[in-house]
């Protein structure tokens, strides 16, 4: 299974991504994207925590700990990619502006297409080869293909066959956790996955970032006066990435190759594999007292 997943880990990371991107394609409708003109000042904090704050907080957890440059590139990548569609859960269980996290989600996944090239050219190349370029037309091409058509496809099923839309986010999940299940497995058992290999700083950087993320857009918000709910929305999409797009973008510019380990991509791996299942424990807290204040 280790040499199989290695020859093909650009595809295992596609297929997850398009089927992730699917179901939550089949969740949005266009009258998602009003609730932009109604928040504008909410759209605009979210996209300034998501594009300046967190790549800012991946550059200052990774050089505050001294990790290794895979762990950073790794905290780079998910800091460069956009919220996913589990934000949008959790802000909708924990009673906040959900309408608000949906416009930020389909906003910044739009608009990825340019800023996560950009922020990974700026803040990672520190820790990459000299002769290193990061292929932005082949990245673009990929978050063209593999998230923004499958995310249009479902929009358009969900419009067009009201009855799919639960189906396809179920299946569409469930079919992308699976392959991510396939990921973890692969990356075991061919030597990538070995937390060993980081100690405590990988993961207590991981958790810093996720926690940095939330507490800096909620802090955004309340500075400039925001609700509560705002503040839960945009907290809860700066803290959970879509990790997805992330395994894509690094199984597209670090490939793994059979027989020849490399700590850049082994790095960005584990970080971009293991972020959600700490970003989410990460937020719960807050979640969960948000959704108990509302109910009061």
């Amino acid at each position: 299974m280790g040499e199989l997943y290695v020859r093909h880990e650009y595809w295992f990371a596609a297929v997850q991504l398009a089927l992730a991107m699917l179901g939550m394609g089949a969740t949005l409708r266009p009258a998602d994207f009003a609730a932009v003109l109604r928040v504008p000042i909410g759209v605009g904090v979210g996209l300034f925590t998501q594009l300046v704050c967190v790549p800012l907080l991946a550059l200052a957890v990774s050089r505050a700990l001294s990790v290794p440059p895979g762990i950073a590139v790794g905290l780079m990548l998910v800091a460069a990619v956009p919220g996913g569609t589990m934000s949008n859960v959790l802000t909708w269980l924990a009673h906040g502006n959900t309408p608000l996290s949906i416009a930020l989600t389909a906003i910044s996944t739009l608009g990825c297409l340019v800023t996560t090239p950009l922020v990974m050219e700026i803040f990672a190349s520190e820790h990459l080869a000299v002769d290193f370029a990061m292929p932005v037309a082949r990245v673009s091409s990929e978050i063209l293909l593999c998230l923004l058509g499958p995310l249009a496809a479902g929009m358009l099923l969900g419009a067009r066959r009201p009855a799919w839309r639960e189906p396809l986010t179920r299946w569409g999940v469930r079919g992308s956790l699976f392959v991510i299940g396939l990921m973890v497995i692969g990356g075991a058992a061919s030597g990538r996955i070995d937390p060993a290999a980081y100690g405590w700083v990988a993961p207590l950087a991981i958790f810093g970032l996720a926690l940095a993320g939330m507490n800096a857009g909620m802090l955004c918000c309340r500075l400039l006066g925001l609700s509560s709910r705002d503040r839960i929305a945009i907290g809860i999409e700066a803290g959970v990435r879509n990790t997805n797009l992330a395994l894509l973008i690094k199984a597209s510019v670090f490939p793994a190759v059979p027989g020849e380990p490399d700590p850049i991509a082994d790095g960005a791996f584990f970080v971009a594999l293991l972020y959600g299942a700490f970003a989410l424990p990460t937020v719960l807290p807050a979640l969960l007292l948000h959704r108990r204040r509302a109910r009061l």
